[in-house]
């Protein structure tokens, strides 16, 4: 992470209340933040707190595992070029889940093949056998894609192999009777993720197989029994089914246990391309069974998403994090297979989104996963811009300017009139008259994401075609946004993060301007506040 210049707070607003009400008492004038230059990043659109690899290509996040203090980031990487090629493990560690340290590539081709996607554990009680001096093996498991076989038009050309590091993943080992698990004759036969299950005391792997998963079960890693397959009746297959993860969660507020199955696939994401779908039921050790709610709601829904937005893509969980801790944790891919070989970077190509924490609540159409921006990121507060609440028409709010626009907004709002043409819209704007667009549209009962005249478009016609949506939930009559920016990226958090959008954009000047705007109809803004990074 770079060092900030101070904030500088300045004089500077106007709102205005036209049109039809010109008897309402105006809004107050509110205080925008002018923010000072940051330091130079290498490279137009690198983030400045999101991660992403030193140079070139990155895509999904692999063997995350939390272990004596550091959360290992390990992801897809290509080291020689920034498009896809040759698959190895990056690998990155972080203490906070922010600021992160990059560190040599963990696993590289072999003559079993590639490295993709997969997952890692600590074996603390040694099932293994690969231990030392008394201390836990770290295991990755992973899928091996051979890429002759697949030339040859095999269909058995990818498997899952492990490999054991005894110096806290600085290096590795392959296991020498890889693959643990051979491929039975299915092409897209990949992405293991891995737990251990308390109840029947046994690892778990799931991984994906073409259009459902397979759920297979070990005492040691090294030996895999095949225990039940799961999915080809349910969910949207409108794409090949990719990263699972399978995890147990407690009901807040109720104690009591469920099991979450995460399920991506590309392309039939809820905006087009990529997307993450998941399952809330039950796991006896052996079948994964859906909870009867969840169930009903897919007899009327063909998916439930975990993020309706374009550029979250192939998340998955930490192992490992101390029960002290509580937390599930989440990161994905902050990119969609539409164009991802193709953004306007130079140097290094995707990002991860920023860490959540997932939780399970019982609302009233069921089980419903929320994406909690983690508690970290406070850390990243610089200034704050305190809105204060006013009600009326046609506000307009120029709440920062500067050299860019990085930071969290934190907003509240009413429609006291129920007026279906209400809708309030979040603007970052720069010199070139380039516009990102965020918002709530009543008319919708939902969230819009409008990247059309954001920037750069033409690197493919599949970025920018239409304006991105995503539902309503909550029925509280208060409407609340939290959404991150970062330099080439916004984060939307709706309602106590029970709706979530995540997109990017390629402004070709940075955003040095945030706006806020009601049209149409009347709002009660309520106190909201914007944390400057």
């Amino acid at each position: 992470m770079k060092s900030f210049y101070p904030l500088i707070i300045v004089a500077f607003i106007i709102i205005l209340s036209a049109c039809k009400n010109s008897e309402k008492k105006a809004p107050q004038a509110a205080v925008p933040i002018e923010i000072e230059t940051y330091e130079s990043q290498k490279g137009q659109h690198r983030p400045t707190f999101h991660f992403t690899p030193p140079e070139k290509w990155m895509n999904d996040p692999n063997g995350m595992v939390y272990y004596e203090g550091e959360y290992h980031l390990f992801y897809q990487h290509y080291p020689d070029s920034t498009v896809w090629g040759p698959m190895h493990w990056g690998h990155a560690v972080s203490k906070d889940l922010v600021t992160w340290e990059h560190l040599p590539i963990a696993l590289y081709p072999d003559d079993l093949g590639y490295i993709f996607s997969g997952s890692a554990v600590i074996d603390w009680k040694n099932t293994s056998g690969f231990g030392k001096n008394g201390q836990p093996p770290m295991i990755a498991i992973f899928t091996h894609h051979d890429p002759k076989g697949e030339k040859a038009k095999t269909k058995t050309f990818q498997y899952q192999s492990i490999a054991y590091s005894n110096d806290k993943g600085r290096t590795w080992t392959k296991y020498k009777g890889n693959p643990v698990i051979p491929n039975p004759g299915i092409k897209d036969f990949r992405d293991p993720k891995v737990i251990w299950d308390d109840d029947s005391e046994q690892w778990v792997m799931v991984f994906a197989a073409w259009d459902h998963v397979k759920f297979y079960g070990s005492p040691n890693l090294k030996d895999w029994t095949h225990l039940s397959d799961f999915g080809k009746e349910w969910g949207t297959h409108a794409g090949v089914w990719e990263c699972p993860d399978l995890f147990p969660m407690i009901v807040k507020g109720k104690g009591e246990k469920k099991w979450v199955l995460l399920q991506s696939l590309n392309p039939g994401g809820p905006n087009g391309g990529s997307g993450t779908q998941y399952f809330v039921g039950d796991f006896d050790g052996t079948n994964f069974t859906l909870d009867p709610s969840f169930e009903a709601k897919l007899e009327q829904d063909s998916a439930v998403w975990l993020d309706f937005g374009r550029d979250n893509y192939a998340g998955v969980t930490w192992s490992d994090v101390p029960v002290s801790d509580g937390r599930r944790l989440f990161m994905g891919w902050m990119s969609n297979w539409d164009y991802a070989q193709v953004v306007p970077t130079n140097e290094w190509r995707s990002a991860m989104t920023i860490a959540r924490n997932l939780v399970l609540k019982e609302t009233y159409l069921g089980y419903q996963l929320f994406s909690e921006p983690i508690k970290e990121l406070k850390t990243l507060h610089k200034d704050t811009l305190k809105i204060n609440g006013q009600k009326g028409e046609q506000l307009r709010l120029a709440l920062a300017k500067g050299k860019k626009i990085i930071g969290e907004l934190h907003l509240k709002f009413i429609i006291p009139n129920d007026d279906d043409n209400t809708k309030l819209t979040v603007e970052l704007v720069n010199s070139k008259k380039e516009i990102y667009h965020i918002g709530y549209y009543h008319k919708w009962k939902g969230f819009f994401s409008d990247r059309r005249v954001a920037g750069k478009t033409k690197f493919t016609e599949n970025f920018a075609p239409t304006i991105h949506q995503a539902p309503r939930f909550s029925k509280d009559k208060i409407i609340e946004m939290r959404i991150f920016f970062d330099v080439a990226s916004a984060e939307l958090f709706a309602d106590k993060s029970w709706t979530v959008l995540t997109d990017i954009f390629f402004p070709n000047e940075d955003f040095t301007q945030l706006n806020l705007n009601v049209d149409y109809g009347e709002i009660e803004l309520l106190d909201s506040h914007f944390y400057s990074y």
